[in-house]
């Protein structure tokens, strides 16, 4: 019987990310396209908060609750798994794709800055409100940076939607990632419980559901995207998230209560995602491609954090 209803729970959860999904990937089309901007800037504006709403709601509760750790291992955790793992799934979903090296660039040196900034303020054990506060403002100043450094529209051929007033059109896409948020998470821990049902070793679970919940949305969305011949979006749903998760989400939380973290975790954690994103930056905006073997150097890199966290642990 719990077989049964989990299997239904993923199912159903994952039917409703992707019919989600699919509206939000079409109306963020449209709005770009209403807007005269990129699909990518579109993507790391609007489309990286709204799959991005788990890991700030996470923040700000951890920290009521006086869990500094949980907050900075999610955020972290969360920017690492989308520049490694999520891009790397890009290339088995559309083949090869074109990268821009000064979109991939400016949104890297700014997601650094942020993961520097967090690395100096967790040093000492401690996230204080005016912390969060800082990392907030970084996130507001580094999107108007983006916007600003990466100006001009991109082509696109947006699929028509149903409402055409932009205030309508950036509702629709809020509701619809949230309901891409809600199915994707229901389906990761359907999926989870029945692995452990199934006797599946507590490691493997923790692994599996730690790495595919915390990305469940942008997944969802960026492989939606991706099918829809959307890579704009994709590409800046997931290096926008990125740039989230490295300041609004890891200071929404502090800003509410501060709280203790372990150095000496966190200061990993931290060293170890800047120095994968900027390896990940580099190598894309080098070789302005990303293919099957970009995915395998990303691949790596992902696998290669459980080794390193584990030994500092």
């Amino acid at each position: 019987m719990q077989i049964a209803l989990q299997a239904l729970l993923f199912v159903g959860g994952l039917a409703v990310a992707l019919v989600a999904s699919d509206r939000a990937v079409a109306y963020t089309r449209a709005l770009a396209a209403a807007l005269g901007a990129p699909t990518f800037i579109v993507g790391v504006v609007l489309v990286a908060i709204g799959t991005d709403l788990p890991e700030i709601a996470n923040s700000i509760a951890a920290h009521v609750e006086g869990e500094g750790d949980v907050n900075v291992g999610d955020s972290i955790g969360s920017t690492l798994t989308q520049y490694t793992l999520v891009l790397a799934l890009f290339p088995l979903v559309a083949g090869v794709l074109a990268i821009d090296p000064r979109q991939v660039g400016v949104v890297t040196v700014l997601t650094m800055g942020g993961l520097a900034a967090t690395a100096v303020f967790v040093a000492d054990g401690w996230l204080a409100r005016w912390e969060g506060g800082f990392l907030v403002a970084a996130w507001a100043f580094f999107t108007w940076a983006v916007v600003r450094a990466l100006p001009g529209a991109a082509p696109d051929d947006p699929p028509p939607v149903a409402y055409r007033s932009k205030l309508v059109q950036t509702g629709i896409v809020l509701v619809a990632l949230g309901f891409v948020g809600f199915g994707a998470t229901v389906a990761v821990r359907a999926l989870v419980r029945l692995a452990e049902l199934a006797g599946v070793p507590e490691f493997v679970i923790a692994f599996f559901g730690a790495s595919l919940g915390t990305s469940a949305p942008e997944i969802v969305v960026d492989i939606t995207a991706l099918r829809r011949g959307a890579p704009g979006i994709a590409l800046g749903d997931a290096l926008g998230s990125s740039l989230v998760d490295s300041t609004l989400s890891i200071g929404a939380g502090p800003v509410v209560a501060p709280a203790e973290v372990t150095p000496r975790l966190a200061l990993t954690g931290t060293f170890y995602t800047f120095a994968a994103v900027g390896l990940v930056g580099a190598f894309l905006a080098g070789r302005r491609r990303h293919d099957r073997l970009s995915t395998l150097l990303l691949g790596g890199l992902y696998l290669l954090a459980y080794a390193v966290l584990l030994s500092a642990d």
